[in-house]
């Protein structure tokens, strides 16, 4: 087992209630932050104290209560924006990536795209970089196109641009991949795109979690993201959009907040990003998002990149090893996400998860949201593990032993 880690494993670990709980009598290891991460105490504080000494809407009330909730709500909108190296003022808080894709689906592609233009994704998205783009494409009449990818799952950079001489109206990409943990070189592929006139989206929910993020250097139009992923709350998240374009977009959704002066045959927007917040925000949870920035701003997220890179390695040679053993995904560490996607000789994923619950391990199961690229890799779904800042060697090393009782049980 190795010695050294650049973060205190165990020093995070107890800022976690959830990891002292026994599942089925086992130590809890907890190998699906992919799908949602657990939250440290502070977070959990920060919606306690909200709900216990500042409970009041934003925006509206001179009151004391009101001001502070006003103040806390913008203090996590201007931390988090900063997290991503963005301004507060093209950070809309929304309830996760998939309402972020979605706003921009319906407040800049219904009013942007037309008859005829191209839309380009790619076959390693997540369903929400996916299925909102069909749906655009099938009410304006537009094309979708797809980039596939190399043997080795990662894009195909020449089919991509093969599509950009076609001049698309929009190339959407993830930053990383949920279920290959490939890294794509989105700072590349968003300066490709603009020199082809192409508007941008990058899907962040595998990225800002766990590596240092900097949108003004990648040089989307878009960039959405989700709290929960990030040790943060559920049901916020966050899309970051160039100020000149959400200016130029329609309002997400009409009601109180997003206006400016309301009449009986026209009404007027607020500025940005208000015009995108409509009626009583998710205040307590976006405050939760600003303590959970505060708590990987306070590891250092060089250090949490570091520390996953030295785990996937470990976890790699580790899992590689065992009989019938099969992951998906770059064979390189350095070059992609804590995620893990793997089967076990004919063992079906939801059996194998079944038997490592019972040894207190939670792993996901299934087509993990991605179906096209389980079409393409031929298998109907995988299992996954799944790393963050609470995981260490250990908890590889328990995933080892119960994947080898899976193994006995199966006879592989």
């Amino acid at each position: 087992m190795l010695e050294t880690e650049a973060l205190d494993v165990e020093q995070v670990r107890a800022d976690f209630p959830i990891l002292t709980r026994k599942v089925r009598g086992k130590r809890l290891v907890y190998l699906d932050s992919a799908a949602t991460s657990q939250k440290p105490k502070q977070v959990v504080q920060a919606l306690v104290d909200y709900y216990s000494t500042y409970n009041s809407n934003v925006h509206r009330s001179v009151h004391t209560l009101g001001e502070e909730a006003t103040a806390a709500y913008e203090a996590a909108r201007e931390r988090t924006a900063r997290f991503v190296g963005a301004s507060p003022k093209e950070l809309v808080f929304v309830r996760g990536t998939t309402e972020a894709t979605n706003l921009v689906r319906f407040a800049w592609g219904e009013r942007f795209v037309e008859k005829g233009d191209l839309l380009v994704t790619t076959l390693m998205e997540h369903h929400s970089n996916i299925v909102p783009w069909q749906l655009l494409a099938r009410s304006k009449g537009a094309r979708l196109e797809y980039v596939g990818l190399t043997e080795e799952g990662t894009l195909d950079l020449a089919k991509l641009e093969s599509l950009l001489k076609e001049s698309p109206k929009l190339v959407a990409v993830t930053h990383c991949s949920n279920v290959l943990g490939t890294i794509n070189d989105v700072e590349k592929v968003c300066s490709r795109a603009k020199s082809a006139g192409a508007a941008t989206i990058v899907d962040g929910a595998q990225s800002v979690p766990h590596m240092p993020v900097d949108v003004a250097r990648i040089g989307c139009d878009f960039y959405a993201f989700s709290g929960h992923k990030m040790l943060g709350p559920t049901g916020i998240g966050a899309l970051v959009g160039r100020k000149e374009l959400l200016e130029k977009m329609d309002p997400f959704q009409g009601g109180g907040e997003m206006i400016k002066e309301v009449f009986l045959d026209h009404s007027t927007w607020n500025e940005v990003p208000h015009k995108f917040e409509a009626g009583t925000v998710n205040i307590a949870d976006a405050i939760g998002l600003g303590a959970a920035v505060d708590y990987l701003t306070g590891l250092g997220m060089s250090k949490v990149r570091d520390h996953e890179v030295k785990l996937m390695r470990y976890a790699m040679e580790t899992l590689n090893a065992l009989k019938g053993f099969r992951s998906y995904g770059p064979s390189d560490p350095s070059t992609r996400g804590g995620v893990l996607s793997f089967n076990l000789a004919d063992i079906h994923p939801h059996d194998l998860a079944t038997i490592l619950d019972e040894e207190g391990i939670a792993i996901r199961s299934g087509h993990h949201c991605a179906q096209p690229l389980m079409r393409w890799l031929d298998v109907a779904a995988t299992s996954r593990a799944s790393f963050h800042v609470y995981n260490s060697y250990d908890d590889v090393d328990s995933l080892k032993a119960g994947l080898e009782k899976a193994g006995e049980i199966f006879k592989v």
